[in-house]
């Protein structure tokens, strides 16, 4: 049986819609809110997908509204799709107690642990069960790429390098390079999956890296103001990564940009220009 979606906002931009959906998510056993951007070409052909996920506490809401990142998008024909970063409302013991676990906090991966497991499952969700949904409801040719922002910027660079060829390109901003080795990482990991650290490589890009799985091209700006460079983004890591197993990397620091979507908002246009590129490639 399909999934219904129900439409619960809708707004013109630039001469798209930006439009935001609910639908119950077996998947993820709860409903679900995502949005997305149809640029005007949408009217008339399909037209290819940026997929952007969101970083820890962020809704679908954070980008569509703060990036700045619609009148790029109308201008190059592309469609921008943002999902949320967790399931809501589950009533899980913990499930609100902190910011970094939790509620808004899913990490894009699949919970193997109690009382997660069959909720926070976020990885089959992005990869799986929302690409058909949306693929089945809106003007989309089939071209995709995928960038975040943080967890969201984690989530980008391990879904792609999981899955060699199925994106056109690959960017973040300020990723959680390193999840295994960092204080958000550890805790969401072990709460998810639990103590054996061996499982947690599977979610973590340098590993991935490593593994040679990939050698798709990273795109990443980083801000060096960033008040969680060192202790939990870490892209030193990643940056030694790509160099010891020769991964191309393009990684851009910038001065005195933190982690706010004011630095988003700096560059998204250089990040859709450098999808569009790759997304209307023939």
């Amino acid at each position: 049986m399909s999934i219904q979606l129900t439409e619960i906002a809708a707004n013109k931009s630039f001469g798209g819609w930006h439009k935001r959906f609910k639908h119950f998510s077996p998947t993820l056993n709860c409903e679900m809110i995502f949005a997305i951007y149809l640029p005007p070409q949408a009217d008339s052909k399909k037209v290819p997908l940026l997929w952007w996920l969101s970083g820890l506490t962020c809704t679908d809401e954070n980008f569509m509204q703060k990036a700045g990142a619609l009148k790029m998008a109308a201008e190059l024909g592309i469609a921008i799709i943002c999902p949320d970063t967790s399931p809501r409302g589950l009533n899980l013991p913990g499930e609100e107690d902190s910011y970094d676990f939790g509620t808004g906090a899913g990490f894009y991966l699949n919970a193997t642990q109690e009382p997660w497991q069959n909720n926070y499952r976020m990885f089959d969700y992005i990869t799986t069960e929302l690409p058909a949904l949306v693929h089945e409801n809106f003007p989309l040719n089939g071209k995709e790429s995928i960038s975040g922002h943080s967890m969201g910027g984690h989530g980008a660079l391990v879904i792609a390098l999981s899955s060699p060829g199925r994106y056109q390109s690959i960017s973040a901003f300020a990723p959680i390079s390193n999840p295994v080795n960092c204080p958000w990482g550890k805790k969401a990991f072990s709460g998810y999956l639990g103590d054996d650290e061996d499982s947690w490589n599977a979610y973590d890009a340098c590993h991935l890296i490593a593994s040679g799985k990939s050698k798709q091209p990273l795109f990443i700006d980083q801000g060096n103001a960033d008040q969680f460079l060192s202790s939990q983004l870490k892209p030193d890591a990643l940056q030694k990564a790509c160099a010891d197993y020769h991964h191309p990397l393009t990684m851009r620091m910038h001065a005195g940009y933190d982690h706010s979507y004011y630095f988003i908002a700096s560059f998204i246009d250089d990040h859709l220009r450098y999808h569009a590129q790759h997304l209307q490639a023939n």
